[in-house]
């Protein structure tokens, strides 16, 4: 797929006609990075929006007893660093390669360059914005409402989803618990207690950090 396909299954730029992706892409580049590599740390100056093409990212926070809390773990066609772009402020979070990864990144100088003169574009922006912002409300919601054990079968459908092929077969999830805890706002040891319960029901199969759903239609069915 090249970038200007790419880019119409972005959000932020799927309202882009032709002509404007084109454009467009022509000022995106590409970078890979090994599994284990930091592409940008918190505070660090932000000017890059990614979208990736291959591999998996993690976006984490440490406190400051030097715990790591996993806040999304992104895929193939996600994108990230949107609010560094538009702002040019510090990153608010830690991203790393969480397996081989690639890129397409765009830096914020061609992106206003490129917004001058395309309002369509600035329109499609600030719509994939307030999406993020309704699902930050959403998970707020859950974390203050919703029991560990519904917010988990919600989390693991959400992610094997994403997983899936063209044929629509999904692979094993790659998350740990630690990892699974911080994205729905909890311990491991509940996530770890919640998963045995999931195991013995026939739901999912565990192995080192590792997550397979053996029932998506009965774990779907927990979160309604």
């Amino acid at each position: 797929m090249d970038t200007a396909d790419l880019l119409s299954q972005i959000p932020i730029f799927a309202s882009l006609g032709n002509e404007d992706r084109g454009s467009l892409a022509e000022r995106i580049l590409r970078q890979s990075f090994p599994k284990g590599s930091t592409l940008f740390r918190r505070g660090e100056p932000g000017n890059a929006l990614y979208i990736i093409i291959r591999g998996q990212i993690r976006i984490f926070a440490s406190t400051r007893q030097g715990n790591e809390i996993t806040l999304a773990l992104l895929g193939p066609g996600e994108f990230f660093g949107e609010m560094a772009l538009l702002d040019g402020e510090p990153r608010s979070a830690n991203a790393e390669a969480a397996e081989e990864t690639e890129v397409h990144f765009l830096d914020r100088d061609n992106f206003f360059s490129f917004l001058m003169h395309k309002e369509s574009a600035l329109r499609a922006i600030l719509r994939a914005l307030s999406q993020r912002l309704r699902r930050t409300d959403d998970l707020l919601a859950e974390a203050y409402f919703l029991q560990i054990s519904h917010r988990l079968a919600r989390k693991l459908v959400e992610l094997q989803e994403r997983t899936a092929t063209g044929d629509g077969a999904s692979r094993p999830l790659r998350v740990t618990q630690r990892e699974l805890a911080g994205m729905i706002g909890a311990t491991r040891e509940s996530v770890n207690k919640e998963l045995n319960v999931l195991r013995k029901k026939g739901l999912v199969q565990t192995s080192r950090n590792r997550i397979t759903i053996l029932d998506l239609d009965r774990l779907k069915r927990r979160v309604r």
